[in-house]
């Protein structure tokens, strides 16, 4: 019996807000992706996984219990794709599941540095629960093999980047702004990519905060702010952005502790630290781009910070002559561009082939990623 191309991608990512599920067909090199559902996080999980997010020491029973609850979630998420496409477990070749990152420690570039622990990377979503509550196999824990090969576990869909959004006559960049933000550099040459830093998780972090609201939806409150110029080249010059790749990074590193560390002595009016903290994401990704990929052509973006005109205005700003626009110029819609990527990663575990790039990610050689759990 031939198997089914048909999979799907699963994809939580740092902003915590919910799970991207996208439906694809892998016919031999052609692919199309056919539907999608977005499932927001009950308050109630969202608040647990932030907890095991923020806490300095993490309680075994909160995280196993968490951890069963998230699978059970992803599980009901791919359930109703199939659903509204009248399909049945039978159809679906297998899930690709990211998981929801927990800790995030890669590699340290200072090779010297002995006493830093061994790299890890943590991501919760019982695959086997999945595999059980869908009937379907489930591939999950992609990143960790790549961190085993020596690499930075991430970020992991430029290999998808590559075969979906390249073009033989452009020079192209795809940026995704999620809590963090990372860019594929697709130049005649390679493939590169790295995070450039935080995206989206500062702003939805001061906006929860200070405002009362998930997010700042398309920059309305940070456009009524001014910039503090003093406080934004302070936190410009964090090493971070000034590391040369392969480098990743996530909440462990841009969080509130952080952003205190920059915060002005006297009081700042809070949509003048918003509109600061949306420049800090719109300049540390130009800079990257135009450090790493001045010749680049057109910026595609995906993610939720393409929602963002506010942030997307000050990109277009910072790259041009440079044109920005979003993935869906290139037919692929930004909401759903990395559950597509895991649905893509998850083809290629079933076919024996490697997921990574090693020029991406810093890893000694490619490696097949992920763990299959058979249904």
């Amino acid at each position: 019996m031939k198997q089914s191309s048909l999979y799907i991608g699963l994809m939580s990512g740092t902003s915590l807000d919910g799970i991207d599920a996208a439906l694809v067909d892998f016919n031999g090199k052609d692919w199309r992706l056919i539907d999608t559902v977005y499932r927001s996080f009950p308050a109630g999980l969202r608040e647990q996984l932030l907890a095991l997010c923020n806490a300095a020491s993490i309680d075994v029973d909160s995280l196993g219990h968490t951890d069963a609850m998230l699978a059970r979630l992803y599980a009901e998420t791919a359930q109703n794709l199939l659903q509204k496409n009248a399909l049945s477990a039978r159809d679906i070749a297998a899930i690709g599941c990211h998981g929801q990152t927990i800790r995030h420690r890669p590699p340290s570039q200072n090779q010297s540095d002995i006493s830093r622990p061994l790299p890890y990377t943590l991501q919760i979503g019982d695959p086997n629960r999945i595999a059980e509550l869908t009937g379907i196999t489930t591939v999950a824990d992609f990143r960790r093999r790549d961190i085993a090969a020596g690499g930075q576990g991430a970020p992991l869909v430029p290999a998808f980047h590559a075969c979906a959004l390249s073009s033989p006559t452009e020079y192209r960049v795809v940026l995704n702004i999620g809590g963090i933000a990372n860019i594929t550099l697709l130049s005649a040459t390679g493939v590169s990519g790295f995070d450039t830093g935080p995206g989206n998780i500062l702003l939805d972090m001061w906006t929860q905060r200070h405002f009362g609201q998930s997010c700042d939806r398309g920059g309305a409150l940070a456009v009524n702010g001014r910039p503090d110029k003093s406080m934004l080249a302070h936190m410009l010059g964090d090493p971070y952005f000034l590391l040369a790749p392969p480098k990743s990074t996530g909440r462990e590193y841009f969080n509130s502790e952080w952003l205190e560390d920059f915060l002005p002595t006297s009081h700042i009016d809070p949509l003048d630290v918003l509109n600061t903290l949306t420049h800090l994401t719109a300049h540390s990704i130009a800079m990257a781009i135009q450090r790493f990929s001045p010749e680049a052509e057109r910026v595609l973006v995906c993610g939720g910070g393409v929602h963002n005109d506010f942030l997307m205005k000050l990109l277009a700003e910072l790259l041009a002559p440079c044109r920005l626009g979003s993935t869906a110029e290139a037919g692929l819609d930004p909401d759903f561009v990395e559950a597509t990527a895991f649905a893509w990663l998850a083809s290629q575990t079933l076919a024996g082939k490697p997921g990574n790039l090693p020029g991406v990610t810093g890893a000694n050689k490619a490696v097949i990623l992920g763990g299959v759990y058979h249904a």
